[in-house]
């Protein structure tokens, strides 16, 4: 009966994938990324990627993890369904990749490396999801060693709701309700998903216990211009996961883990005073962890942010720039035993300037002083030159540093004996280059980039076992070194057909003993092949790793393939059918943890 189910379902959103040749493609306008503080073009801005709300939509995907793993340099692995999810980029370290939300750091002050857990990052609020690859410290301070993940949400206008069922008793639900003008909006929407789930440890090793999973996610956001000079906005995020997850091993157990996710912000801004646009920004993230295991514990981390940024007026003029200051305060309550926190002041400034029609420079400069460990500057500088024939040659070369995290400076789950003296922790540095050869077709219908690039991390803190004293602590040991090259591509096919794709070779070592780094895949890769018709859209993607070294092993390589669509009633009625592991492909992201087979996936989609 299921199989006859999954079937079905894939017959519906394979009906859903037959050729709509409506039109051919038209030029596209130039995408820009914001999370650079000054917009800038993605072709001319190496290491940087956008993926917009109709490439979420079109892909059908619910979770970060579930596109972010396309993004080439970054690698993606989670312990099992619902459990922690973390992502690399280019090599780095889960802990070196700064995850914003509107702008807001969400970085977990109380995890021990201080990282962020995807896991329950539901996407229904989200308009769109920039990927700045390489050392961008020099933007945003500390954590973004390997660069910076940012996720904007967006606003509510007029009603929208979507409800899918489908395999392993999952339900998923969204509503969202919202005005939007040019001189104010307001808007709430709240996404609910329930999962019945399968064991998180693979079934393939004896595991049976399902591991269920819920989310609930709430985004409210308001803004309102008082006139041409004046304005506010402020935006707040919740998300409550609950999931069933499996003992170290993995073997089945009945722990669970419950977290709480909360972030937002109000910024103030004022145009037109000393011939700069001003925007004060008050933030505020924080996390609740509480873990139900045969060593439960509870875990609390909050960051609070207050900056004050200026704009050059004129963002298209041949010289533009941004600059400001901030104060970011961490605290966490490590399981009741310890309470700390860390402070740091910053400054910062970038600017870009058109030399000539062809050439353009960038350059970015930050000092942060932190309360404990010092001060630190960090930069980056850019350039990106139009060779003719729509060929831009680029490159980027940048530094990077991180602060030990709340529980690092505290040493947490740490045994050291009186008689044994422990260097004090010292941050973080990391220096990255990369150059990069884009080219873009006349008509705007082929364009393709491939990069090269190099990262180091230097005095990476890891933790340390002595075998004879049983004592455990943290000390700055390691270097790591990534050398990479990063390839991807999109060509508008005509009939409402676009395929795109990207590969990652990424060689990631230590640069000590020359070992690779756990965790990530040499080669990794995916392409989509989308297409939109006037009632009918969808995509189906391949993606596939290769062999990757893991904590106990090596986990084997795998391809997987998802298929998604859509059938649009009228201009406010969807039918969806999504498709997931289409060739009911057995594979790990992290070896032991299973992940799921051959399932399917009916929904309905509503716009008013």
């Amino acid at each position: 009966m299921k199989r006859s189910i999954l079937l079905s379902t894939a017959a519906i959103a394979a009906a859903f994938a037959a050729p709509a040749f409506a039109e051919d493609a038209t030029q596209l306008d130039e995408v820009i990324v914001t999370a650079t503080r000054i917009p800038a073009i993605v072709a001319d801005t190496p290491g940087a990627r956008v993926i917009d709300g109709k490439t979420i939509e079109q892909r059908g995907a619910i979770f970060a993890a579930d596109i972010l793993a396309d993004v080439p340099g970054l690698s993606v692995y989670r312990a099992g369904f619902g459990g922690v999810t973390s992502v690399r980029i280019r090599g780095a370290g889960q802990d070196k990749s700064l995850v914003l939300v509107d702008g807001v750091p969400v970085n977990d002050p109380s995890q021990p490396s201080g990282g962020f857990d995807f896991s329950g990052f539901d996407l229904g609020d989200v308009s769109r999801v920039e990927v700045l690859s390489g050392p961008q410290s020099s933007l945003w301070g500390s954590d973004a060693i390997g660069g910076v993940i940012s996720f904007t949400t967006r606003e509510q206008n007029g009603v929208s709701a979507n409800a899918e069922a489908g395999s392993y008793g999952t339900v998923r639900g969204r509503l969202g309700l919202g005005v939007a003008t040019d001189k104010f909006a307001y808007g709430l929407s709240v996404s609910r998903f329930h999962s019945d789930g399968f064991s998180a440890a693979d079934e393939a090793d004896g595991a049976t216990e399902a591991d269920g999973f819920d989310n609930t996610t709430v985004n409210a956001r308001a803004r309102y211009e008082l006139n041409d000079r004046f304005g506010l906005d402020a935006s707040y995020r919740h998300s409550d996961t609950f999931a069933d997850i499996d003992g170290f091993g993995p073997v089945d157990t009945l722990d669970t883990a419950a977290t709480v996710n909360q972030s937002g912000l109000v910024r103030v801004w004022v145009a037109d005073v000393l011939g700069l646009n001003h925007q004060f920004t008050v933030a505020a993230s924080d996390i609740d962890r509480d873990t139900n295991s045969a060593f439960p514990s509870v875990y609390t981390g909050q960051h609070r942010l207050y900056r004050w940024q200026a704009d050059s007026r004129d963002q298209e003029a041949r010289l533009v720039y941004s600059f400001g200051a901030e104060h970011e305060e961490s605290k966490a309550d490590l399981n009741g035993s310890v309470e700390a926190e860390l402070g740091v002041s910053s400054v910062f400034g970038v600017a870009r300037f058109a030399a000539t029609d062809r050439l353009s420079l960038t350059a970015g400069v930050r000092h942060d002083d932190t309360d404990d460990f010092g001060g630190e500057t960090t930069g980056r500088v850019s350039a990106a030159y139009d060779l003719g024939s729509g060929i831009t040659l680029s490159g980027a070369y940048g530094t990077g540093f991180k602060t030990p995290s709340v529980s690092q400076a505290v040493c947490d789950f740490c045994f050291v004996l009186p008689t044994t003296a422990v260097a004090a922790l010292v941050p973080e540095k990391g220096k990255g280059g990369e150059l990069a050869l884009g080219w873009r077709s006349q008509d705007g219908r082929f364009d393709g980039r491939v990069t090269a690039y190099r990262l180091e991390v230097e005095d990476q803190i890891d933790g340390f076992f002595n075998n004879s004293t049983f004592e455990f602590y943290y000390v700055n040991l390691s270097r790591t070194r990534t050398d990479g090259v990063e390839l991807e591509g999109r060509a508008a096919l005509g009939g409402g057909f676009e395929l795109s794709g990207a590969y990652a070779w990424t060689d990631a070592r230590n640069a000590v003993t020359d070992a690779p780094i756990l965790r990530v895949a040499e080669h990794s890769g995916s392409a989509t092949l989308a297409w939109t018709g006037e009632s009918l859209s969808g995509a189906l993607t391949v993606r596939a790793e290769g062999d990757m070294p893991d904590s106990g092993g090596q986990r084997d390589g795998f391809v997987v393939a998802n298929l998604n669509g859509a059938w649009a009633l009228n201009d406010k009625v969807s039918l969806t059918a999504r498709v997931e592991n289409l060739f009911d492909t057995h594979y790990q992201q992290l070896l032991g943890y299973g992940e799921a087979g051959l399932s399917g996936y009916v929904g309905i989609r509503l716009r008013y």
